[in-house]
């Protein structure tokens, strides 16, 4: 198990989630997450605002295959793509604006494609923060499922707000700020706990297409 140390770590430190990594079982957190190019992970991260993951995977299969059935999704594309053509795929004006933000900014800055790797998490969202309509959820997203960095707890997606609500019998829906503070024993393997968490609601988490 790739994850063994990490779900050990987890385990021992915090008996609650202890209890829901024994209930969900084996961390499949790199199969759910194939590699992509940068461009596809953003695209298919943008779509994913604010809707189902399933919703989002049928819309960006869509756009893959009417704009990148036979070669990866480039730049060039997303710019040239009409607004309506974009509309008929099930994106909303706000969705497509962001694209071709996107696509402009991965136009004018190519090197960033070799340089996210190579730097910390704090580093990669404050670039990824410079495009319109990316904030810190979307570069959360990129962070976990395209980089695999092993330390993000993205403490204000609803999802895992409503997980820890449930999981520690909480009253109320926590704030991102009670999530990170009930997160802290997870250091360094917040990512992890994060995906048991998502997982305890439901499977669509191994839909995550980046």
């Amino acid at each position: 198990m790739k994850y063994k140390e990490a779900v050990r770590y987890l385990q021992e430190k915090d008996p609650k989630l202890s209890q829901l990594i024994t209930q969900v079982g084996e961390c499949h957190f790199a199969s759910a997450t194939p590699k992509t190019n940068l461009l596809s992970a953003l695209v298919w991260a943008i779509i994913a605002q604010q809707i189902s993951t399933v919703a989002a995977n049928k819309i960006y299969d869509r756009l893959i295959l009417q704009y990148a059935s036979v070669e990866p999704l480039q730049v060039t594309t997303l710019l040239q793509a009409s607004d309506e053509d974009l509309r008929k795929i099930g994106l909303s004006r706000y969705k497509i604006r962001y694209l071709r933000s996107l696509a402009q900014y991965l136009s004018d800055n190519p090197l960033i494609f070799d340089e996210l790797e190579k730097l910390d998490d704090e580093q990669v969202i404050e670039i990824l923060i410079q495009v319109k309509g990316i904030g810190q959820w979307t570069a959360q997203m990129i962070l976990i499922f395209w980089l695999q960095r092993l330390d993000i707890l993205p403490s204000g997606d609803l999802g895992i707000r409503r997980a820890v609500q449930n999981l520690y019998e909480l009253e109320k829906i926590p704030s991102p700020e009670t999530v990170m503070k009930i997160g802290e024993s997870w250091h360094p393997y917040r990512t992890i706990a994060s995906w048991y968490l998502w997982r305890s609601l439901s499977n669509s988490i191994m839909g995550i297409n980046l």
